[in-house]
Order: C-alpha cells, then structure tokens, then sequence
C-alpha cells in the first residue's frame, strides 16, 4: 500500500466574537487537516497544532517538504516513515512546525493502519483501559473589557460549565498577577464546591509572579497552575513545584521524546500535558507517554482543534494505563474547548456530540469505535471552510 497523495486542508472562519489570552486576541478560528492518500484507495486524516498564519506555513512543509520524501513509501510503515522525516528535517529544527507539520502525516498513517486492521487505534495500540472518559471544560477566555467585567463573566461562565455537567473547568489568566488573584476568586466561588477548577496562564509570568498567583490558588484550592512560566525556564519550573501546593502542569510547547526527557528529568511537572498534534504524532506520543509514566508524572493531554484532533485525543486516552494503578486508579481527563469551535461540531459525518455526552452520561465521553481515529470527515464542509491558498 503506496502512498500516493498527501493534502493539506487550511480551514478558517470569523469567530461570533473575539476571544484571547495571556498572549494575543484572535478574530478567526483556524483548522489544519492532512489527508494521507493510498494506491488501494484508503485515506487517512490527521491534524496539526498550529492557528492562522502558523498554519499556512505548516501546510507547506506538509506538502513541499515532507510529501517528496514519503511518496510511494508504504504507508504502513509508520516508524520508518517518522524517522526518515525527522532525520531529513533535523538539521533544520528538531522542534517547532516540522514537528507540527509531521504530526498532521503521522496521525494520518495511524488512521490508515486501523482501517487496514478494521481496529480502532485504542486497540491497535495496546486496548482500552477504559471505554469513556471523563471530560473538563475550558473557557473563560480573556477579553477587551475592564477587570470587573471580566469577573463578573468569569463567575457566570464558570458556574455556567459546571452546569453542563462537565468534571471540572479551566479558565485562562493575564491581565496581571493581582487582577488575576481575583479572577481566579471568581471562578473558585462559580464553581462552589460542584468540581474542579484550573488555571492557564499561557506562560506569562516570571517565577516570583507565578509564586505570587500561585499561593493564592493553594488558598483556593485549584486543581492545576498550567504554563505558569516560559516553557524555556525548567529552573522555574522546578521552583515553583517544589514551593508551592499547587499541582505545576506544562508541556503543551514542548516537542519528541528528547525535549520531555529534559522536562522530566529536572522534575519540574506534577501533570503533564504533550500535544499529540505537535510533539511528533502519535509515534512520538506513545513514547512520550511512556517516559512520562518512567518518571511517575501522570499526563492529561493538551487537545486544542478540530474533531481530528478529540478524536484522536480520546483514542490515547482510552488506550492510556493507570499510574500508579490500584481499586481507584488516578484518571485522565479529556480537554474541552467551550467556545465557539464550527471545525469540532460540524466537521463530521457523525458529529461527537461531546457537550450532549457530557450532559447525558454524568461528565463522561464514549471512546469512537470505529476503524482508525474513528471519525470522518465531511468533504463538503472542508471544501466550504477551506482557504485558497
């Protein structure tokens, strides 16, 4: 089974409403897919971490760089196939889009291996350790309004989550340490004591801002401080773990095994969080797994994107083991972006359905079944979304 075609699909659209964080304000919301074609007709979809402007860069590599080097390899042979990409890219960055870029092809041969096998990827994996997961809502993003504002809605919105019936929710911080001690007050007063709530600071702090925010949420009793500094500054990390009572979580930035061999190594995560979009696919992310549960750190995967990407997402997680293990093992949970996303609810042929699971099942998804990531893809939608490039 040749590969004989690799496509990249750049989808966008204006958002109802402008929606931001520690780092910028976005107006559009933006897809990458790649589809994976074979010489015996059967197509696999993948998808790669990276919004607007990123994206489009992906897509060339995607299809300038990347599909020269794999067309007519056997599609099969997903190991070879990575490691021919990454050595071929290696002198031209080991992290950043050429990871992107080969995570969208590699999740994509995964998805054509499933259907070879008629297995869902959980089983080609390895199995189900469980058949649904719990998932957490994330919202609250930031906006161009006054600090009271934003408390205001972040209380409201923060309840509204929970009352979807979702485990637990995630709110995002930056308008300054002392504004966002009160917005994190607001939210830990929405969410009562019905759930978790969590807090993404996007890395915007220094280390003694993040120490600052960080024992206020001891006092509030938040579940995680994700991205509390610059994914470059392990020491910090380290720091912050060590001196506060608050679980330190990260890593969504970080790219293949050797880069979270250094995460791990110095200690400085309590969750972690790889993105099987960027770090390097599904390849790269078992064995990343893997080095995590070698280090003891449990890992709830960072998911922002299309339905490729929770599908995906939900596969490993079903697939994942407990760690450590025993009659009421610690569970991961399944990220949930609750704003506005048309490329998540409407991209398939058989939507997921995820906020209606949610609400009907107790805060638990079902893990797709079908061959592959378990999802397909409605061409017409994608023709309708996609930018001309």
């Amino acid at each position: 089974m040749k590969i004989t075609r690799i496509t990249s699909h750049v989808l966008q659209y204006d958002l109802p409403e402008e929606l931001g964080y520690s780092q910028q304000y976005y107006a559009r919301r933006t897809a990458h897919l790649v589809e994976v074609e074979t010489d015996e007709g059967v197509t696999g979809w993948g998808e790669c971490f990276g919004p607007g402007n990123i994206a489009i860069a992906n897509k060339t590599i995607v299809e300038k760089v990347i599909q020269p080097m794999i067309r007519g390899d056997s599609a099969l042979d997903r190991d070879v196939i990575w490691h021919k990409v990454y050595n071929l890219l290696r002198d031209h960055g080991q992290k950043g889009m050429p990871l992107q870029a080969l995570s969208g092809v590699d999740i994509a041969l995964w998805d054509i291996a499933g259907k070879v096998a008629g297995m869902p990827l959980h089983q080609l994996i390895g199995g189900a350790h469980r058949d649904a997961v719990a998932a957490y809502g994330y919202g609250m993003m930031l906006k161009r309004e006054s600090v009271e504002d934003h408390i205001a809605r972040f209380r409201d919105e923060a309840a509204e989550i929970i009352g979807m019936g979702f485990r637990a929710t995630k709110m995002k911080v930056g308008l300054g340490p002392a504004a966002d001690i009160r917005l994190c007050a607001a939210v830990a007063e929405g969410v009562g004591d019905r759930g978790q709530f969590m807090v993404d600071a996007n890395h915007c702090y220094t280390t003694s801002d993040a120490f600052f925010v960080g024992r206020a949420l001891e006092e509030m009793g938040a579940y995680w401080f994700e991205e509390p500094v610059a994914p470059e500054d392990l020491d910090g990390y380290r720091e912050l773990r060590k001196g506060l009572n608050v679980n330190i979580s990260g890593g969504e930035a970080e790219f293949n095994r050797w880069g979270w061999r250094s995460i791990l190594e110095n200690r400085g995560l309590d969750i972690a969080q790889p993105e099987v979009c960027a770090l390097g696919g599904v390849s790269e992310y078992l064995r990343v797994l893997a080095l995590c549960h070698t280090h003891f750190t449990p890992v709830i995967n960072h998911v922002w994107g299309s339905a490729i990407a929770v599908a995906t997402n939900l596969q490993l997680l079903a697939a994942m083991p407990a760690i450590p293990g025993g009659l009421t093992p610690w569970e991961p949970m399944l990220e949930f972006d609750t704003t506005h996303n048309a490329f998540r609810d409407k991209l398939l042929t058989k939507p997921l359905d995820i906020q209606s699971q949610v609400a009907r099942n107790g805060g638990l998804v079902s893990i797709p079944q079908g061959p592959g990531i378990g999802v397909d893809p409605d061409r017409d939608f994608i023709r309708a979304h996609e930018l001309d490039l």
